[in-house]
């Protein structure tokens, strides 16, 4: 018999987070769908094949590509795009639950709570965030590429205001040892839509800081809210900086 609910999931080197996320969806997925990069050097897969989830390897070529591998192993008629860094709150496992019983859209976006340095950060723009993560499986497609991919579905599209629980960051040393990968990977992205360095650009870091710390009251949510709103900010300078970096090559 087909799954009703299939969770799809892309991961690299998560054998830390994934348990978590894989246990959030006990008794709310019907099938789980782990697409593992075949650069992964932990226990990913290992983690994965225990907790009864379908697994593929492939070749990492970016993130649309990756997450439409796994949407397409999928049997479900409906589908929960989540990652090894997220859990579904219990509330949220009991709405969809519900939701599915009886389902008034074809497609769904899911409220986040984001958290870091152990707190949840409701100010600095990240109150608000949500995403379309649950979705019929016919006609759905990821598009993007290198990063910030998005799916795109056909339908109606309804809010859920239980939330999906982001940790993306365990501590700052984990923010740290994330930033080269995904500065590098935006620049690309940058230059590949023809988005040159200007010299405002300079400018990037202070201005951003100040919008998210004061103007989006990112302060409020104390030294964790400050933090985020730093880091942020010198992820925008160093995207631009490795971006200008690229242009100076022969």
């Amino acid at each position: 018999m087909p799954a009703w609910l299939s969770a799809i999931l892309i991961a690299t080197d998560e054998e830390q987070d994934l348990p978590g996320c894989l246990e959030s969806l006990r008794g709310t997925a019907d099938e789980i769908v782990v697409v593992v990069s075949e650069d992964t050097r932990d226990r990913t897969e290992a983690v994965a094949r225990a907790a009864g989830a379908k697994v593929l390897r492939r070749a990492f070529a970016d993130y649309a590509s990756q997450r439409q591998a796994s949407l397409d192993a999928a049997s479900g008629e409906w589908c929960l795009w989540i990652d090894p860094d997220e859990r579904l709150s219990p509330e949220l496992a009991r709405a969809l639950r519900r939701r599915l019983a009886a389902p008034d859209a074809d497609a769904y976006d899911i409220s986040f709570e984001v958290r870091f340095l152990g707190a949840a950060l409701r100010w600095g723009g990240l109150g608000s965030e949500s995403h379309v993560r649950l979705f019929r499986r016919a006609g759905a497609r990821f598009e993007g590429g290198a990063l910030h991919e998005s799916i795109s579905v056909p339908g109606r599209v309804r809010r859920i205001s239980e939330k999906i629980v982001h940790a993306p960051y365990r501590d700052l040393s984990d923010y740290l040892g994330k930033l080269d990968r995904y500065t590098t990977l935006a620049a690309l992205k940058r230059r590949s839509q023809g988005r040159r360095f200007r010299p405002w650009h300079h400018l990037i870091l202070p201005w951003e800081f100040f919008a998210r710390a004061v103007l989006k009251l990112g302060a409020l949510d104390g030294f964790p809210g400050l933090a985020w709103a730093a880091l942020a900010a010198f992820h925008s300078r160093l995207k631009y900086a490795k971006l200008r970096e690229m242009e100076m090559r022969p």
